[in-house]
This record gives structure tokens, C-alpha cells and sequence, in this order.
């Protein structure tokens, strides 16, 4: 965050019904591990993995953050309905944007966003707390459909002067040369939204400030958030700024005309980081709850101004087939081992003929939605003892190992904690190997199937 140095007071599921449609449904959705991973990630506090490489992000400072640029720009073009784009506004800034372009109202636009360069090494909080909701927002609400358009907006040299989201705001603004001025409805803005003086995790306050000035339906939108935690349920108390600080990028918006406000901790209660712009600023200083909090609530806001198209991607499964709960429509079912679709299996109901991991794609003629990939093992009639397989090290480090007691021909798959299948096995050999090197820290799931038993077995990664 750009503010005057202290001057100024900033799983993997398997059963029934899967995947969620409500906004309170949604909300659920938010994952702490994912928080976590991605604020670890972009503070360079654990190697990921970034253009097929394991990487360290050594810091996002503007003249040095293409790596932190990759990565981001990865995470998003990995989920569904999104077109993601690198916006270059000078020799050396580079803003990321993803549009998830409505399907009723298209003009009609909401703008989540969070910058992504920093000051210095590490820098957690400031602002990698931010980036971090703006993707796991993104992941949840682009698998499904939205009447209006939502752009998810990562700013580079916010801290040189608000350039990035600066450039973006001007060009929105401009009519010059037959331009139309783009009809941005609502702009939220996440920076430093990790810290909360009590310590992580325990009772507290959990203070947070909206800051806002009375330009366009700025207001309104504040407005909006109370509304929001006043309908459902969250662990925060807001404290309205008015008028609101216009160090960080929501304020090139209202130079602009346009609606919108900057939700992040209470600088106005004397809450902030005490690591503020130095290398101090770590993960382990992070609340994650309390992060949490307000990623739910900035998705909460967004789901509900985006208006989300009745289509139910959801799917229950039972002993013999899975069954799609959107009654009209079109369907195609997935396999997720593959990531094909299957030929034929175009109805409502699917009957899978093996075990494996499958998903529904379904349309009502204007929007298209994927449900969540299901580990389908009904077919199995056992499942498998201590005396067939030996899966270890666990937690694993860097080769997980599958010692096969039954010598015979095992499908092996390895999904995330949101059901994505990452590698598909198959091999006969008494010990099979299963590199983990590449992939983050965190839980994974490990589904094994022969021809009569079948498994599912939790990992982590350390």
C-alpha cells in the first residue's frame, strides 16, 4: 500500500451433492490452505512452481517482479471463463487482468482488484494479502455464470505512484477518438487485509476499514458491504472512513467519476502492520481467519452485484450413477482423468462404466458451467487393506511411493484440495513413484483403482 509512512492512521469432496450455488454456499467455498499457499507463494517464503519450474518469487519490487507477474497470470488462466490479459502501461509495468465477461449485461462492470508489486523482500501483508483474495474470489466465482461482468484487476506500481491502476482508470475514462467511456458500475479494493492486532486466529475485534468518499455511488457501495455482513454471518466489525484515504489504487477510479471504496485493516483504529513497507513483513504475522473473513465478504458483494444465472452445476451421485440437478439444459460429461469429454454421455444422467474421476458441463443456451470433478468408486467392491497397499512418506517431500502388495494393475490419480486432477498412474510395479517436487505445499488426495478395490488417501506436501 502507497500511504504517508505512519503519518496517517491500512476439499476435496466425495458423497452426494457437490459444488455450490448460493452465495452463502459460495462464501464456503473460501479456503484458509489456498490463502495461505498463495500469500507464501508471492512472498517468496516457498518455492512454487511457475512456467513448468519449481521458482522462489525473491521479492514483487516493480522493476523486478516479472516472476510474480507469471505466476499470477498462471493461477488465473488455470480456471474456467476467464479471459486473462497482460496489460503493459510502460517499459516496465504490467497489470494483470481476467475478465469473466457477463452473459446478460456485458457492459455492465465490477472490478475486484489488489496490487501486486511491493517494496521491498517479503512483504506479506502489503500486498500479498490481497492478490491472494482477488485469486481465490476468482477461482469460485469463475465456474459460474453472471449476468454482469466481473473484471479481476492485479495492479503493478501501486507503490511508485498508483501507476498501473492509474493507466487502467484513464484509458476506462477515455472518449477521445470515438472511445466509449466503459460503464464500470463498482470498484473494490483489497490492500493489506492480513493483520489484525489480536493475536491470529483467537477473539478479537477483527476491525476493518472501509474507506469512502462521497464521488459517483461510492456510498452505494459501502452500503452494499454492511448489507452484506448483515445478512450473513461473519466474524468482523466494520469502521466506515469518510472521507477515506487516497493512498491506494480505488482512489484513481474517483479521479476518474467512478464508484469505489478500499476495504483492507484498520489503519483507522491504529491496527496496521507494524511491518509496514520493511522485510519484516512476513506470513507468519498474517491472521488467516481473519483474512478469510474478508475475502468472504469481498466475494459475497461480488456475487451478488454480478448477479449469478440460475444454472445448477451441481451433481448428486448414488450407488450406480451420477446425476446432474440442473433438470433443463444441455449436458456433457468429463472425464477428469483425461480431461476429455466422453462420447455419447450427453444426458442428465451419466452411468460411469469404471471408477475414475468425472465432471458435468452444463448449458442453458446462453452460459456454460463445470461442475467439480467426482471420484466415482461405487463399482468397487472392496476397498483396500493395510495388506494390499503402503502408501508413504507421509507428509511427503519430494517422491510419494505406492508399494503394490497385490501385483497387479493399479490407476492412480493425484488431485488438489479443490478436486483437480493434477497426474494420472498407471502401472503394475510393485513400487510406483509419484514425484511431488513440483507441486506447492499443501493436501492432496491419491485415488487408487484396480479392478475389484478402490481408495482414496489423504497426503500432504511439506
Amino acid at each position: 500500500m502507497l500511504r504517508k509512512t505512519l503519518s496517517i492512521i491500512t476439499l476435496f469432496l466425495i458423497g452426494s451433492t457437490l459444488y455450490a450455488q448460493s452465495i452463502e454456499d459460495l462464501m464456503g467455498m473460501v479456503n484458509t490452505s489456498n490463502l495461505e499457499t498463495i500469500v507464501a507463494d508471492l512472498s517468496g517464503e516457498q518455492t512454487t512452481t511457475i512456467n513448468g519450474m519449481s521458482q522462489t518469487i525473491s521479492n514483487r519490487v516493480q522493476s523486478n517482479n516479472d516472476l510474480s507477474t507469471d505466476y499470477i497470470r498462471e493461477r488465473l488462466e488455470a480456471f474456467s471463463n476467464l479471459t486473462v490479459q497482460v496489460q503493459n502501461f510502460n517499459s516496465t509495468g504490467k497489470n494483470v487482468i481476467a475478465t469473466q465477461h457477463g452473459s446478460v449485461n456485458p457492459d455492465n462492470i465490477y472490478i475486484i482488484c489488489a496490487h501486486y508489486d511491493s517494496v521491498t523482500t517479503f512483504c506479506a501483508d502489503d500486498n500479498a494479502t490481497g492478490v491472494a483474495a482477488v485469486i481465490e474470489i476468482a477461482r469460485i466465482l469463475s465456474s459460474q455464470c453472471t449476468e454482469n461482468t466481473i473484471v479481476y484487476a492485479l495492479w503493478d506500481e501501486e507503490e511508485i505512484g498508483l501507476l498501473g491502476a492509474n493507466y487502467y482508470a484513464q484509458q476506462a475514462a477515455n472518449t477521445t477518438g470515438g472511445n466509449t467511456r466503459d460503464n464500470i458500475l463498482g470498484v473494490v479494493n483489497m490492500d493489506m487485509i492480513g493483520y489484525d492486532g489480536d493475536a491470529p486466529g483467537t477473539a478479537g475485534d477483527n476491525e476493518f476499514d472501509i474507506d469512502v468518499r462521497d464521488i459517483a455511488n461510492s456510498l452505494t457501495i459501502k452500503d452494499d458491504l454492511l448489507d452484506v455482513l448483515n445478512t450473513y454471518t461473519f466474524d468482523l466489525t466494520p469502521i466506515v472512513v469518510d472521507p477515506g484515504t487516497t493512498f491506494s489504487d480505488h482512489s484513481t477510479f474517483w479521479n476518474q467519476g467512478y464508484s469505489a471504496v478500499l476495504v483492507g485493516e484498520s489503519w483507522e483504529t491504529n491496527d496496521q502492520t507494524p511491518n509496514y513497507h520493511t522485510s519484516n513483513d512476513r506470513a507468519a504475522d498474517i491472521d488467516f481467519p481473519y483474512m478469510t473473513e474478508l475475502t468472504k465478504l469481498v466475494l459475497a458483494y461480488t456475487a451478488s452485484k454480478s448477479e449469478l444465472v440460475t444454472l445448477d452445476n451441481t451433481v448428486t451421485e448414488n450407488a450406480t450413477s451420477l446425476i446432474s440437478n440442473q433438470t433443463t439444459g444441455t449436458y456433457q460429461w468429463i472425464n477428469c482423468d483425461t480431461n476429455n469429454p466422453i462420447n455419447g454421455e450427453t444426458a442428465q444422467t451419466f452411468v460411469p462404466t469404471t471408477n475414475g474421476n468425472y465432471a458435468v458441463e452444463v448449458s442453458n443456451g446462453t452460459c456454460t458451467e463445470l461442475s467439480t470433478c467426482i471420484a466415482f468408486t461405487a463399482l468397487s467392491t472392496e476397498s483396500f487393506s493395510v495388506n494390499d497397499l503402503n502408501i508413504y512418506p507421509n507428509p511427503v517431500h519430494t517422491i510419494l511411493k505406492v508399494e503394490n502388495f497385490l501385483d497387479t494393475n493399479l490407476s492412480i490419480s493425484v488431485s488438489d484440495i479443490s478436486g483437480k486432477v493434477l497426474n494420472t498412474i498407471t502401472s503394475s510395479q510393485s513400487i510406483i513413484e509419484i514425484d511431488f517436487t513440483e507441486y506447492t505445499n499443501g493436501v492432496y488426495f491419491i485415488g487408487v483403482n484396480s479392478e475389484t478395490k478402490s481408495g482414496s488417501f489423504k497426503i500432504v506436501k511439506e
